[in-house]
């Protein structure tokens, strides 16, 4: 909400934050013992969730008094991880092709996928970024699938809303990892196996950064971009991750 970048440095186990991108170092740097990370979501007022795959676990930061502590046992890590404006809590488990939900009373459940890989409306192959909206609706990059599945709240049998299988078939991905929305509620895709990002309007899916498709470290291209963010001002940054940089998108040149 204050456009502060955070992230987590895997090797050093901190997570920095930047209040003022300019600078060269990160205003602060929070140290954690978590053992692996795949995903990383900051609330409003600052609470960070983390990762902690490999102890099947989700670590929250709690920035009122600065502990550590754990919120949310899971079967796999998370490569996604999301929380409603109800403070419902959603973990991707790409190893087992499901989307978990612990909702604010404790009680947790799978609510999309069926643990078994495939390409049928109720089920995921590697779901990755995942995002919702006010709606409680779920959309999942499903990664393996080629595709973007929206479920509606409450609903097991999801909506191809972009790539392989959609009734609109008006762009091709490979290897989707990210996605979410923005305040006009048109998907933004990483579409990581073809090293861009896709955005949608009211005319459809169009790419608009990478468009070349090819991978490269020079400012116009990515390489297996990973995940994406909005700022306050409509600015887009991505992971990118076989450059291992942030990379900002300004949004006047979209």
């Amino acid at each position: 909400s204050n456009n502060s970048i955070y992230i987590r440095h895997a090797k050093a186990r901190e997570i920095h934050i930047w209040q003022n991108e300019n600078d060269l170092n990160p205003t602060k740097s929070i140290s954690d013992s978590l053992s692996f990370t795949d995903s990383i979501f900051v609330t409003t007022n600052g609470d960070i969730y983390v990762d902690n795959g490999d102890n099947d676990l989700v670590n929250k930061w709690i920035v009122e008094n600065e502990i550590w502590a754990s919120v949310m046992n899971v079967t796999s890590y998370c490569y996604g991880l999301f929380i409603d404006i109800y403070e419902g809590l959603y973990c991707s488990m790409s190893r087992y092709n499901q989307v978990a939900k612990k909702w604010s009373n404790g009680t947790t459940a799978i609510v999309a996928g069926i643990f078994f890989e495939g390409s049928e409306s109720d089920m995921l192959y590697g779901p990755m970024g995942i995002f919702v909206d006010i709606n409680l609706d779920l959309y999942v990059a499903d990664c393996y699938n080629d595709r973007i599945q929206l479920f509606r709240s409450n609903q097991r049998n999801g909506i191809t809303v972009a790539g392989n299988g959609s009734t609109r078939l008006t762009i091709e991905l490979y290897f989707p990892s990210g996605i979410v929305l923005d305040g006009d509620q048109h998907l933004f895709i990483v579409d990581s196996g073809n090293h861009r990002i896709i955005g949608s309007d009211v005319n459809g899916f169009r790419c608009i950064f990478g468009c070349s498709g090819e991978s490269g470290s020079t400012n116009d291209k990515l390489s297996n971009p990973q995940t994406i963010s909005f700022d306050s001002y409509g600015n887009i940054y991505v992971t990118d991750g076989s450059n291992h940089r942030i990379q900002k998108i300004v949004k006047n040149n979209i």
